[in-house]
């Protein structure tokens, strides 16, 4: 069995991911995180499979959303540096 939850981030400055070409503008995105259920466990737990972010799709494409599959702790990391940012930005 597998779920997916979703989530919206909100970078308040241009980011960057590894795992993305360039830099993201400033703006909400969708976080999509997939797991799987870990069987023959006394409880009930997941582990996770896959994260990607949901991105506007490029000039040319034929696609207006593109799914990146992204690390989540990279994500982490990205969204730390924004908040620094805002920090330093507004005292």
């Amino acid at each position: 069995m597998e779920r997916t939850t979703r989530k919206t981030v909100i970078f308040r400055y241009p980011a960057r991911l590894n795992s993305v070409e360039g830099e993201l503008p400033a703006g909400s995105y969708e976080v999509e995180t997939d797991e799987e259920m870990i069987l023959n466990l006394s409880f009930l737990a997941y582990r996770r499979v896959k994260t990607c972010i949901v991105v506007p799709g490029r000039l040319g494409s034929f696609s207006s959303r593109q799914s990146i599959d992204i690390d989540p702790e990279d994500l982490a990391a990205a969204l730390a540096r924004d908040t620094l940012t805002a920090a330093e930005l507004n005292p």
